[in-house]
């Protein structure tokens, strides 16, 4: 649908519709992705970001594993729509090695 250029609102559409009719198989506990690239493309509005690692998890509560409190290092936010929650792990070099610097908390 996106490789058609169907629109972007029937493209979520779709996906929705996918995760409530079980079309989509439920995330793994052991799944993670990672982001180390100069070049990483989060969204428009938050194009770049330190490299990070990235943990998704069934749908559980953040705070309960320590993300978002005071000198935790994790960060996590719920989908709720996807059933699943992501924890981030930020790092401290980017792919090619070179120290990242915290210029974007």
């Amino acid at each position: 649908m996106v490789l058609a250029g169907g629109p972007k609102a029937r493209v979520f559409d779709a996906i929705k519709a996918s995760i409530e009719n079980k079309g989509l198989p439920t995330v793994e506990p052991k799944a993670m992705a990672y982001m180390l690239s100069r070049q990483q493309y989060l969204s428009a509005s938050d194009r770049h970001w330190r490299p990070h690692l990235m943990f998704y998890t069934p749908e559980t509560g953040p705070k309960g594993w320590g993300a978002g409190l005071a000198g935790s290092p994790l960060f996590g936010f719920e989908h709720a729509a996807e059933h699943l929650t992501v924890f981030i792990v930020p790092v401290s070099r980017w792919s090619d090695g070179t120290p990242a610097l915290s210029d974007k908390p």
